[in-house]
């Protein structure tokens, strides 16, 4: 399973996909939002690999939690890949969140393929469940929080594990040394 990619971009495509070079490889992706994106640039995507008898698809987010939230939205009956990529392409996530907290039913009905049938469905399936935890200060993580985070939890560590151990400290810019000293802070629990 294709998680997350760093390359530079090699074309982007009308459809609002774009082909990757990672290391000589290129990986076509379907991005949620590629606006600010040139050919040329050095980009970093979370990634949602859908497995096909026919295909293996990439959905490429610039940030985890989109990436998280199309994973959300993908349990959701009726909902597939094309209508939550389309859902994220219309809105972004917290004003959808908000959305389907709020019952909105119209407002999600604006994403296009969803009528109102399917929007009922999402509100129904989806509110309550996308209501984001209350956090503690994050200062310790820097620019590259999401990128530290994840390493920290393919590693095996729970999210409040990994809050709780860094609270309150500040870690190095460089990422391989934020990293280790993060393993360290939590070695020590």
């Amino acid at each position: 399973m294709i998680g997350w990619l760093r390359g530079r971009v090699l074309t982007l495509h009308p459809s609002g996909s774009l082909v990757l070079d990672v290391n000589g490889v290129g990986y076509e992706v379907n991005l949620a939002s590629g606006e600010e994106l040139r050919v040329g640039d050095d980009v970093e995507l979370f990634v949602h690999t859908v497995v096909r008898s026919d295909a293996i698809v990439l959905y490429g987010f610039r940030s985890l939690d989109d990436r998280e939230f199309f994973s959300t939205l993908l349990v959701t009956p009726g909902v597939g890949p094309s209508t939550a990529l389309a859902a994220l392409r219309t809105m972004p996530t917290a004003e959808l969140r908000l959305a389907i907290e709020n019952s909105d039913v119209k407002r999600v009905a604006q994403i296009p393929g969803i009528g109102n049938k399917t929007a009922s469905r999402i509100v129904l399936e989806l509110k309550g469940k996308l209501v984001e935890e209350p956090t503690k200060e994050t200062s310790y993580l820097g620019p590259r929080a999401s990128d530290i985070e994840e390493a920290l939890r393919s590693l095996g560590y729970a999210q409040s594990e990994i809050r709780e151990a860094l609270e309150g400290v500040t870690l190095p810019e460089d990422e391989s040394s934020a990293l280790r000293s993060a393993l360290q802070l939590l070695g020590r629990r």
